[in-house]
């Protein structure tokens, strides 16, 4: 997004970091949704339609992680700078403008 624009709409508090954590979380959830309907499919057919999309929500949540990872902005093995990312990703979010 422009610059400019950005400050017009308030939205230059939104970082891209922000953005891809929103994303990630949003990637974990849908794992978890699809494994969880994987177990309570009916038929086979269904299961198998499932587990494709699990594999593709996994994937996706793969190819986010690593983007962070080589950014700096996810440390899955490092819990202290972890959770200080994860403050300073609230506390962006907190200072956004509602639209």
């Amino acid at each position: 997004m422009n610059t400019l624009l950005e400050h017009l709409t308030g939205l230059h508090t939104l970082t891209d970091q922000v953005i891809a954590a929103d994303f990630l979380n949003t990637a974990k959830s849908g794992v978890r949704n699809y494994a969880m309907a994987v177990t309570e499919a009916g038929t086979p057919e269904i299961k198998a339609m499932l587990t494709k999309q699990l594999d593709e929500a996994i994937d996706t949540h793969e190819r986010i992680s690593t983007y962070m990872i080589e950014r700096g902005w996810y440390h899955p093995w490092n819990i202290q700078d972890q959770l200080s990312m994860d403050l300073q990703n609230i506390q962006t979010a907190l200072q956004a403008p509602t639209l």
